[in-house]
């Protein structure tokens, strides 16, 4: 299962995001879900830095599926944009496939 854990602060600004574990939906390489959830935080991750130039902070580890990002203090009102996006498109998987598969966790920090 895909455990998706977001970050908000106290102004209820998602900041932060944590990917972590494979889906199972079916094999590697045919796995809708985990492709589709792979597809939108990679989006999310390479809109962050190539159309608002924000700083951020990005650990990946491959073979656990892990993607931990951060915003760096001075991040804009796009990346916030940007991460909502995310959300939205994480709650349509999760919604659609239901969380056998993905779970979406929300976190203030």
């Amino acid at each position: 299962m895909i455990q998706v854990t977001i970050f908000e602060n106290q102004a209820k600004e998602y900041t932060a995001f944590r990917c972590m574990g494979h889906a199972g939906y079916a094999v590697s390489g045919e796995d809708i879900v985990c492709a589709a959830v792979s597809a939108l935080v990679i989006n999310a991750i390479n809109s962050v830095e190539q159309l608002v130039s924000d700083g951020f902070d990005l650990n990946t580890e491959q073979e656990c599926g892990l993607i931990d990002f951060s915003l760096r203090d001075g991040y804009s009102p796009e990346s916030l944009l940007l991460i909502q996006s995310l959300v939205l498109g994480l709650q349509g998987i999760q919604k659609n496939y239901g969380t056998e598969y993905m779970t979406l966790i929300f976190k203030e920090v």
